[in-house]
């Protein structure tokens, strides 16, 4: 029986919600991530009488890489929850007024923390996840940097959150817009391929996070990661 599918982002305009290939990942896990990578958020305290093996100093913090270039996942594929289709491919964003979007939905704090890195005019790619074939379509570029994500708030929301409170909210997310397709779809399987291959040989990919992290749905590219797979549109992988 098919459900009757809502239309997300019906109430609000000009806006439209993707998803994450992993909903919620391990909280426990990530909030020692969160408190590590000084996120643009509350940290807890340090007091004065810590050791440097109990706290990271300012330095510490100041030392995390900084990524300009991105990887976002989401499900190009109906799939319900709770009546709602989670569906949110490339084709849906380019549908969308000014080919804008919302990327609500995140759910896992090392995922929420990269996008509170994102810079507005940095690009992404855009990866259809938990489907037939897996892999990158497009890219996508930073119109609006992090911001309070609304769903967390919503009882009716997929992602509705009842422990994240309106005075200390947990989940940010940021606006997408289309900026075009790749020439071809380059899939999942391709990559890991090379990816496999570079690490034998330490290539650009050796370290790629879709494959040291692939859990996440939001994860940072170095230029040199993001240049070769977009290298790649341009050849024959048959050849």
């Amino acid at each position: 029986m098919a459900p009757k599918k809502r239309i997300r982002g019906s109430t609000r305009t000009s806006q439209s919600c993707s998803k994450e290939e992993t909903k919620t990942g391990s909280l426990s896990e990530d909030s020692v991530v969160e408190s590590a990578q000084g996120v643009k958020g509350k940290r807890k305290a340090v007091t004065s009488g810590k050791t440097r093996k109990q706290s990271i100093s300012k330095d510490e913090l100041h030392e995390r890489p900084q990524f300009c270039h991105w990887l976002m996942k989401s499900e190009p594929e109906s799939r319900f929850e709770n009546g709602i289709d989670v569906k949110f491919g490339i084709e849906d964003l380019k549908a969308l007024p000014n080919q804008r979007g919302c990327w609500d939905g995140v759910r896992n704090y090392q995922a929420r923390n990269f996008m509170r890195d994102m810079k507005e005019g940095q690009q992404a790619f855009f990866y259809h996840s938990n489907c037939k074939e897996p892999g990158i379509a497009g890219i996508v570029k930073i119109v609006k940097e992090s911001y309070v994500d609304h769903t967390q708030f919503d009882k009716n929301d997929v992602h509705y959150d009842a422990s994240s409170k309106a005075d200390n909210p947990k989940w940010s997310m940021v606006d997408v817009q289309f900026e075009r397709m790749l020439k071809r779809f380059i899939p999942l399987s391709e990559m890991k391929k090379i990816h496999l291959e570079h690490k034998a040989r330490v290539g650009p990919l050796k370290d790629m996070a879709l494959f040291t992290r692939p859990r996440l749905s939001v994860q940072p590219l170095t230029s040199e990661e993001f240049d070769f797979v977009l290298s790649l549109e341009d050849k024959n992988p048959s050849l």
